[in-house]
């Protein structure tokens, strides 16, 4: 027994090690109440420093460093929240991270979200914080922080308070927490086409402390609102309009909160709001579904023989778009021109609107034998959001024909003749 001859073994591409780092991230800190020099204030500048966070090494990490907190007047100087995501995995750390690099924007904003005291011996009370980061690539981050704190009343008179928060901090002047929420989106603004399919992406983690308590989702559009999805935990079913879903056994398991939506229609167009709730808590995502339909383009007549003295216009059918705005155009092309000639002598129809939601229009070119010159191209070019580029589609103007052009002459000839051996004989008669 032989065996046949095995061609050389693909070499696995290894995965890249996984290496833990800081991301320091400028923020602001958004809430009344914030002790500033002269008064109070609704804004202060924050710094979010998430500690140890795991991302993917491929080599370009050997400059980073440890963290370190300027060492300052706490007066003066940022809010420093450091947090712990020990509990709760980053989402998108990577892009955080290589933000700057990337040129991708962060916007962060930070506010104390609620405090309470918790029975027991002592004095305990925990600060809840929620951190909201929005990438300009679309990436949408949520995240709870907590701040426990318990102390005797001995221990009491000698904590340091921050100076603009009045809030126990640490001997470096920064506010210690621990993720125990994070929810995100990888993208808030997306576009479906009109009869297909989009999914709506919404995930969520917690810390083994939390327990989540509900999901909805929510659409907006032209000031009113509808609930589309709700579900929650301990129900037998969940409430769910009929072209959505979402995979219940996937947000039990994975904390995949994300919306199906199938046979999407204009009626679909708008803001879809994730709201993932826990008993304390709610995070939430706004993403913005914009419905698109590519225009159907047709040109009529696609020939045209122009008889002498005639006007014949063409007719370009716009139809099946979605949004409204549409750019059209006409362009004009002879053999002798080494570009497209645009042409401004167009009218138009008004906007019409189907049962499905789409658009139509219809624009209209006019020619003249009088101040044209076959043959020539006539285009109509329609630019649409919904369209990667352009639709062009042309009128071919046809040159006269050179035998029709002789008969015509041979015939306009003897009837030239006719008329004038008629002529003859009558003045002949007369005399």
């Amino acid at each position: 027994f032989f065996s046949l001859p095995k061609g050389p073994a693909e070499v696995s591409t290894p995965e890249p090690p996984f290496r833990r780092v800081d991301i320091a991230l400028g923020c602001s800190y958004l809430g009344e109440g914030v002790r500033v020099l002269g008064g109070s204030s609704s804004e202060h500048p924050a710094t979010l420093v998430l500690r140890g966070i795991s991302v993917r090494d491929n080599g370009n990490l050997d400059d980073l460093t440890k963290y370190r907190v300027p060492q300052g007047n706490p007066d003066s100087s940022p809010i420093v929240f450091e947090a712990s995501a020990e509990l709760v995995s980053i989402p998108h750390a990577e892009a955080l991270l290589h933000a700057d690099c990337e040129g991708d924007e962060v916007n962060c904003e930070i506010s104390l979200y609620s405090s309470h005291w918790a029975p027991g011996e002592g004095l305990c009370r925990t600060f809840w914080f929620m951190t909201t980061l929005r990438l300009s690539s679309g990436i949408s981050i949520v995240l709870v922080l907590r701040r426990p704190h318990c102390s005797n009343q001995e221990e009491e008179h000698d904590l340091t308070l921050h100076p603009k928060l009045r809030i126990p901090m640490s001997k470096d002047g920064t506010l210690l927490t621990t993720v125990e929420f994070q929810s995100s989106s990888h993208n808030t603004s997306l576009h479906a086409s009109l009869g297909g399919s989009v999914t709506l992406n919404c995930r969520f983690a917690l810390a083994p402390s939390s327990l989540l308590s509900s999901l909805e989702w929510r659409r907006q559009h032209q000031g009113s609102g509808r609930s589309l999805f709700q579900y929650q935990v301990g129900s037998t079913s969940a409430a769910a309009q009929p072209n959505v879903r979402v995979d219940v056994k996937e947000l039990l398991g994975s904390g995949d909160a994300s919306l199906s939506l199938e046979g999407v229609s204009v009626r679909d167009e708008g803001t879809y709001i994730c709201l993932v709730s826990t008993p304390l808590h709610q995070a939430q995502h706004n993403i913005q579904l914009h419905v698109v339909a590519p225009p159907r383009v047709r040109v009529i007549p696609e020939v045209v023989s122009l008889e002498r003295d005639v006007t014949t216009t063409l007719t370009c059918n716009i139809a099946g778009y979605y949004p409204l705005d549409v750019s059209v155009r006409w362009t004009q092309k002879t053999p002798g021109d080494d570009t497209e000639i645009p042409l401004s002598s167009t009218r138009f129809s008004s906007h019409r609107q189907s049962r499905d939601g789409t658009y139509s229009i219809t624009s209209y070119l006019s020619i003249s034998s009088a101040t044209v010159q076959a043959p020539a191209t006539y285009s109509c070019h329609v630019s649409h959001v919904a369209l990667a580029k352009p639709i062009s589609v042309s009128s071919h103007l046809k040159a006269p024909d050179p035998e029709q052009k002789g008969s015509e002459g041979l015939v306009g000839g003897l009837i030239a003749t006719a008329i004038f051996i008629t002529v003859l004989f009558i003045v002949l008669g007369r005399r």
